[in-house]
């Protein structure tokens, strides 16, 4: 029997098995053996032990397509990023720093901005602007009236999301609104471990509907910049691809490099602003960073 790890935790695994509900596992030995950890979002083999009280084994691991680190978690189709377009006020350098730990990692990124009937299109218009060659589909949403939802519902369709944003921005409002059977509070799961003593928060994924997989994670306030060289930093930003073999040095970053296309691409408004002083930014963090 097959079916999916939505959390870990103290040694238990709970799985997910669609029309079965939610089977608690422990991993077999043989993994220990292996040095291989059974992670969040791995699809995996058990055996059931008992029917009635939904225990089981994990017997095998199946081929991961993907692990990510941060979050811990395997089998991520993309990641997906909420902000709100006025309250709380976009932090655009930290999204950019999520940005640059998902493509590190491989991993598509798609924006959302809800709450646009808190503010006017100029608003929306420009944060948009800011992503349109960054290689992320970006998406405008409202709750309140229902606008870009459906829109936005279908990125999630048979697919692994992790869901990242900061607090205040309206993503539980946003899932309960597509999926209103699937309550973003884990009551089966709750219910089943009855472990309050256990406060911290762990990396879950919740089952929205039988195709839909969204791990919401915590800790979205600040996030420190991923172990990269500041050399290879310019990698990682899509939007310089077309010009970086056109820039008169080998090997430039785009500093203070002259005759830099990347540069020219700034001042002429093909390549954001925002996200090129956010770079500039990065590189310098990392330049200090390598200080120490």
């Amino acid at each position: 029997m097959q079916g999916k790890i939505i959390r870990g935790i103290a040694g238990f695994y709970y799985v997910h098995i669609h029309g079965k509900g939610i089977i608690e596992c422990k991993a077999k030995g043989v993994f220990r053996n292996k040095k291989v950890k059974p992670l969040v979002g791995d699809n995996v083999e058990l055996e059931i032990l008992d029917e009635d009280n939904k225990t089981g084994n994990i017997t095998e691991i199946l081929p991961r397509k993907n692990s990510l680190i941060r979050p811990a978690v395997a089998n991520v189709d993309q990641a997906v990023v909420i902000f709100a377009a006025s309250f709380p006020k976009p932090n655009l350098n930290l999204l950019d720093r999520f940005l640059l730990m998902m493509q590190m990692q491989d991993v598509p990124t798609v924006i959302c901005i809800n709450k646009i009937d808190d503010t006017d299109n100029s608003e929306t218009d420009r944060i948009v602007d800011n992503y349109k060659n960054s290689g992320c589909n970006v998406y405008r949403t409202s709750t309140v009236t229902g606008e870009g939802i459906e829109e936005f519902g279908k990125c999630l369709k048979g697919k692994t999301s992790v869901l990242a944003g900061p607090s205040g921005v309206g993503k539980s409002s946003v899932m309960n609104c597509l999926f209103p059977e699937a309550d973003m509070a884990t009551g089966e799961i709750s219910e089943k471990i009855k472990r309050g003593k256990h406060t911290t928060r762990h990396s879950e994924l919740f089952c929205l509907a039988d195709d839909v997989y969204v791990m919401d994670t915590p800790g979205f306030t600040s996030l420190s910049l991923p172990d990269v060289e500041k050399e290879d930093l310019k990698e990682f930003y899509p939007e310089f691809d077309e010009y970086r073999d056109k820039c008169r040095f080998l090997g430039c970053v785009h500093i203070n490099e002259p005759d830099c296309a990347v540069k020219n691409a700034v001042e002429e408004d093909r390549i954001s602003l925002g996200r090129y002083e956010n770079y500039k930014q990065f590189y310098e963090e990392i330049s200090n960073r390598k200080k120490y």
